[in-house]
């Protein structure tokens, strides 16, 4: 990942001038770091907040991308706990009333989302106001992947979301939150639209995004996510899936999967070869999906180890798959107001049988033959499942194909207590 513009220290002033809370009125000026005014009003200063948002979002055990993947890994029997002595990857593995508003790893997972959209929101505003639209642009719709991904992750976990950010805020349904997500995705659509990203501003942030099929991405995932079928297969045909988008890393900027858990085998791990999923769901032996995502060590337990997109420090992380895209478009066929069994199963069986995948999620399988639209939906959960392993969405499948609870540890997650002590508007716990 670039770090120019971060060992400029222009990120020190956003996160340590901007956004820790004042604890008095005195104002102490540091003569060698830049104001908020400086920082917010140039395209230099504001490129060193969106590429502070990426790193907020995928570097270490505190990022977002981390504990989405564990905590959804953890409750969906995808992973395991390697060492006891991780008191919160128990407690999600144990689940239910062991997961309860101090629980770490979601306080601290719900306080990242939502300084991320607290910063991509100040970015947003900001580079609305640069004259050259072009960086603009760029800058609007940067930020929004990130906005949109952390509203996303909210409305998966949790049962309502912050309405916004601010004292005392409102809260809104999940569902809402991903309609939140997909406006957000829309107005950076726009932007791009009025005014094309300029070169100027993709040679200044991390290589890796390409910004308008994520955007397109997004939008058909959280469209499916809100029971929007139309338009989610609409967005997953504008996604050109030839094209990678990935949060890159590498000797200095580790994978988090990797840093946390692949590298010391002393954190979480895969479940074994059936990836988690019940005896009739579960991946044929010869599905080429289960060597991508595991390995096997045979003389030190656990036997099942990461691999796929958590394999080594450098690995790339997709911010979605082709296969997902794919998937999406058979589920909004089978799911249309007039179900589509032939157009649904051509789609599934794209996956099924892929054997050319961008990042090697190859299952070279036999196609399926479902014979009822009911059958295509179970196919299509089983196929997201192995397909989309460790990918952190497992969750809102299992609730949105209406499989039993005793499959996932928890439905959804109860609120921070941060959260409840300070704002009185804090909605009760779900029971599960």
């Amino acid at each position: 990942m670039k770090n120019k513009i971060i060992k400029a220290g222009i990120m020190v002033a956003v996160f340590a001038g901007v956004l820790l809370p004042v604890g008095c009125k005195k104002d102490y000026t540091d003569p060698n770091r830049a104001t908020d005014e400086q920082v917010f009003s140039s395209p230099k200063g504001l490129t060193g907040v969106v590429t502070g948002l990426q790193r907020v979002y995928t570097l270490g055990r505190a990022s977002n991308l981390y504990n989405q993947i564990t905590i959804n890994g953890l409750t969906t029997n995808e992973l395991i706990v390697v060492n006891t002595g991780n008191t919160a990857e128990v407690q999600l593995a144990a689940g239910g009333t062991n997961v309860d508003g101090n629980h770490s790893m979601l306080t601290t997972y719900w306080t990242n989302l939502n300084k991320v959209i607290y910063d991509a929101d100040k970015a947003i505003e900001s580079a609305k106001t640069l004259s050259d639209k072009n960086f603009a642009s760029g800058l609007i719709a940067y930020a929004s992947i990130f906005k949109a991904l952390s509203i996303g992750g909210l409305s998966e976990f949790w049962e309502k979301v912050p309405a916004g950010i601010g004292v005392s805020v409102t809260f809104i349904d999940r569902v809402d939150g991903y309609k939140k997500a997909i406006t957000t995705i829309d107005e950076a659509l726009a932007a791009i639209s009025a005014n094309a990203i300029s070169a100027a501003f993709t040679s200044s942030v991390p290589a890796g995004i390409d910004i308008i099929n994520t955007l397109h991405a997004l939008k058909a995932r959280y469209s499916l996510f809100a029971g929007l079928y139309p338009q989610a297969l609409a967005e997953a045909n504008l996604v050109d899936l030839t094209k990678k988008s990935t949060f890159n890393f590498d000797a200095l900027s580790l994978n988090p999967l990797y840093e946390v858990a692949t590298s010391t085998n002393n954190v979480v791990q895969p479940k074994d070869s059936t990836l988690g999923l019940p005896v009739p769901l579960q991946p044929s032996l010869t599905d080429g999906r289960v060597p991508f995502y595991t390995s096997i060590n045979a003389s030190i337990a656990p036997r099942f180890r990461i691999k796929g997109f958590g394999e080594f420090a450098s690995t790339a992380f997709p911010i979605y798959l082709p296969g997902e895209m794919i998937l999406i478009k058979a589920e909004a066929y089978a799911r249309a107001s007039t179900p589509d069994l032939v157009n649904g199963t051509a789609e599934l069986n794209k996956v099924v049988t892929k054997n050319n995948d961008i990042y090697g999620v190859n299952a070279n399988q036999p196609p399926a033959a479902p014979a009822t639209i009911a059958a295509l939906l179970d196919e299509i959960y089983r196929q997201r499942c192995i397909e989309l392993f460790m990918s952190g969405l497992k969750l809102e499948d299992m609730r949105r194909f209406a499989r039993p609870t005793t499959e996932r540890k928890r439905n959804l997650m109860p609120y921070p207590l941060r959260e409840r002590d300070n704002n009185p508007n804090t909605p009760p716990d779900p029971p599960f």
